[in-house]
Order: structure tokens, then C-alpha cells, then sequence
């Protein structure tokens, strides 16, 4: 009951955050709101007062509310899917296909060249260098969540939007892919073998099973949705398949060294361009299933607000090698965006403004930390306190600099005033009498 309450005062919260940004007229994205309210109900602010329902009062009551997380990262990962139908590929899907891995690759250069330079210049005990060569690979990977919470917020559309999606989805195959190889390189850095199973073999595993079994899923929702004649019926029966899907997803099987595993994120993304491209019935579904899923969202970026770790300002190492990290993160992740969208002749607008709406980072990051603790717990503490200093700045900067990106690019039409809004509700329901 009182994780209950506490996860419905986070969903409160973060709406009411969205009307004092209004209200003292701060142009920042619903985002950026439901994470600072996630902060409020953490354990550093109504948290600590330790009174029973208000706010979570540590990390691990947290980690007990997370299946709601998993849950929209899911669906998020599924709206994603959207993006990839056929016939919007054929258009720019080769595209998205080079500057995602393209700009991947940029981003784990530039960091691990800046950061290698950092430890010959502070010194392995400052920054040792599996710790860097970790870092420079989970820099590729880029926050999908708040970068489809900022183009469904604003109902942005173009040339930039078209290929910004399918890329940030892109982003979880190839940073998975570069992950493996630098965390073997690390591990045998501080003694042990490279092995080519764990480096080649489990990754690619991993993507070929995700993708075969949202594969599967997608092509046995599209059949099922046919028995049902029913859109109210449809919508349930495809939010039951994500549910299952996501479920599904987290089983692994070890077979000796090797291991069979799944990506949440790729799986519900795959479940999602199948049934999009395979069902009649999915464009109504996909906008049902946006409109119901919304209070998911929100409860989800509270909670990633909950979750930022605000101790890790108290270590000044933290502070200086986290700001290094940000910064060459931002200029790989840029310069790699423009270089590859110059090289395939995107419009103007999209090759200056690609790059900064992947700044955003969260969710696939922090789960390369959980992956990186067997690098031990000096070299993984280190990398953990690093990864949530710069999510933490992501999170928060991130969304608005879409939002802005996206201005600049046309994309987002003139917001219409709140009188204006009140008007066009107030005619549309007289409408309906």
C-alpha cells in the first residue's frame, strides 16, 4: 500500500510539475517536468523525510516500482516500431541505417580518445583504463524514451523526425555490438583472456534471438487481431502481447560459455515494425495504444528521476572526468551525425541539427553499468558514478535541446496559447452535444 500510494503521488506529482513550468512560463518539455518531480519524490527530497507513502525513501523501494518502467520502456520500443513500415524506408532507411552506425562509432572514438588522454594525464589510479575504454562504448547509445516523449509531445514532423527515430532505435543493436568488444578488451586489460564467445558470439546471439522472437510475436499478434472485430478488443490484446513479449524477453539460457539472451528494447521494437507492417488494423492501434500508455510514461520518467543519484556531486573525480565524458560524448555523437548524413545528402536542416537531438542517454546505458560490475567493484563503482553523473545531465538538458533542435528545424508547429487551447476545447465539446 505504500509503495502504491507513493508510485500515484510520483504520477500526480509529475503532471502538476508540467503546470508550474506553464505557469512560470519555462518553455521545457513534459520531460524535463516529470523528472524533476521524480527527484522530488526520491530519497534526497520527500524521501528523507521517511514518512510512510510520501516519496520513495531509498533505491531499493524503487527498484520494487521498476516492472512499470520495463513495462514502458516496452512500449515505447513498440511505438518505435512504427517508424520502421515499408514504405517509409524505402525513402530513408538506408540512411538511417549508415548514420546510425556511423555516428555510434564517431561517439566511442572521440571518448575513448579523450579519455585515454585523461588517464595518461591524471594517472591510473584517477581513471584506470578499462574504466575508459568502458565509457567510450556506452557513450554510443542514445535515450529513445525521452526522444519519442519529445516528438509525441509536440507532434513533430519532417525530414529529421523521419530519420531521428529508426536512428535512436538503431542505436541499441550497435551499441550492444561495441559494448562487448570494448568491456572483453577491458577484462583482459586488468588480467584476463579475451574470449571471442563473450566479445562476438553473445552479442550477435542476443540481436539475431531478439529479433527472431519479436519476429514471431508481431506475426501472431496480426494473426490473433483478426478474431477479434473489436477495436476496444484489438488495443487489449496488443497491450497483452507487449506485456508477454517483455516478459519473454527477460529469460536467458546458458549453455557453457555461451549465452542466449534478449533485448527488451529490440524485441518490442521488432513486435511492433512486423505488426505494423503485416495488420490492417495497426495504424487505429498504434493511436489507441499512444493515448492509453500515457500515464505509463509519465510514471516512468518520475520514477528515472527518482532513481538519479545526486550523491555522485559530493566526489570532485566524479564531477571533472563526468564533464569530460559529456563533453566529447556531445562532440562525437555531433560530428559523427553530420559527417554521415553529409555523406548521404540529407537536407541541410538535418545535417545541423541531427546531432544534438542524440545527446539524450539513460535506460540502455545504465543497463551496460549493471553489465560492466564484472570489471569489479572499483572499476565498476567507477563507471556506474560516472554513467548516472552523465545521465542525470542528459536527462534533464537533453529533451530540451530536442525540443529546440526540432524548432530550429521546422518540425514543431507555434505552440497555440493556453486561452487558445481552452477556446478549441470548449467549441469541440459544444460540438458533440
Amino acid at each position: 500500500m505504500r509503495l502504491f500510494f507513493a508510485t500515484a503521488l510520483a504520477l500526480f506529482l509529475g503532471l502538476a510539475m508540467t503546470r508550474v513550468f506553464k505557469y512560470l512560463h519555462l518553455k521545457l518539455p513534459d520531460v524535463t517536468a516529470f523528472l524533476v518531480a521524480g527527484i522530488i519524490v526520491g530519497p534526497y527530497v520527500l524521501g528523507s523525510f521517511g514518512i510512510s507513502g510520501i516519496g520513495f525513501s531509498s533505491m531499493e523501494e524503487i527498484e520494487r516500482v521498476t516492472f512499470l518502467s520495463n513495462a514502458a520502456l516496452g512500449f515505447i520500443a513498440f511505438d518505435i516500431g512504427n517508424e520502421f513500415r515499408l514504405s517509409q524506408l524505402r525513402s530513408t532507411g538506408k540512411a538511417a541505417a549508415v548514420i546510425g552506425v556511423l555516428q555510434a562509432l564517431t561517439a566511442t572514438l572521440v571518448v575513448d580518445g579523450v579519455l585515454i588522454a585523461l588517464h595518461f594525464i591524471l594517472g591510473p589510479e584517477a581513471l584506470p583504463l578499462p574504466v575508459a575504454i568502458t565509457l567510450g562504448a556506452i557513450a554510443a547509445a542514445t535515450a529513445p524514451a525521452a526522444t519519442m516523449m519529445v516528438v509525441r509531445q509536440y507532434k513533430a514532423k519532417g525530414p529529421l523526425t523521419d530519420l531521428l527515430l529508426p536512428i535512436v532505435a538503431l542505436d541499441d543493436a550497435v551499441g550492444l555490438v561495441i559494448y562487448a568488444v570494448s568491456i572483453g578488451v577491458a577484462q583482459a586489460l586488468i588480467g584476463g583472456a579475451i574470449s571471442v564467445i563473450s566479445v562476438v558470439v553473445n552479442p550477435l546471439i542476443e540481436i539475431v534471438c531478439s529479433l527472431i522472437l519479436g519476429a514471431v510475436m508481431g506475426a501472431v499478434l496480426t494473426f490473433a487481431e483478426k478474431l477479434f472485430f473489436s477495436n476496444t478488443n484489438r488495443l487489449s490484446l496488443a497491450i497483452s502481447f507487449v506485456l508477454i513479449t517483455i516478459a519473454l524477453s527477460a529469460v536467458k539460457i546458458n549453455l557453457g560459455e555461451v549465452r542466449i539472451s534478449f533485448s527488451p528494447l529490440l524485441v518490442c521494437m521488432m513486435l511492433g515494425t512486423v505488426f505494423c507492417n503485416m495488420s490492417e488494423y495497426s495504424p487505429d492501434i498504434m493511436e489507441r495504444s499512444s493515448k492509453w500508455t500515457a500515464p505509463l510514461y509519465t510514471v516512468f520518467f518520475v520514477i528515472s528521476g527518482a532513481q538519479l543519484e545526486l550523491g555522485v556531486f559530493k566526489d570532485p573525480t566524479v564531477v571533472i572526468i563526468g564533464a569530460v565524458y559529456i563533453i566529447s560524448r556531445c562532440v562525437g555523437k555531433y560530428l559523427g551525425a553530420r559527417f554521415s548524413s553529409d555523406m548521404m545528402k540529407c537536407p541541410e536542416k538535418v545535417r545541423k541539427y541531427l546531432g544534438v537531438t542524440l545527446f539524450p542517454q539513460a535506460g540502455v546505458a545504465l543497463g551496460m553499468v549493471v553489465s560492466s560490475q564484472v570489471l569489479g567493484p572499483e572499476s565498476g563503482g567507477m563507471i556506474r558514478n560516472l554513467i548516472l553523473f552523465g545521465v542525470m545531465i542528459y536527462e534533464l538538458v537533453g529533451p530540451l535541446l530536442t525540443k529546440i533542435s526540432l524548432e530550429k528545424a521546422g518540425e514543431i508547429s507555434p505552440a497555440i496559447s493556453e486561452k487558445q487551447s481552452r477556446e478549441r476545447f470548449k467549441k469541440k465539446a459544444k460540438s458533440q452535444k
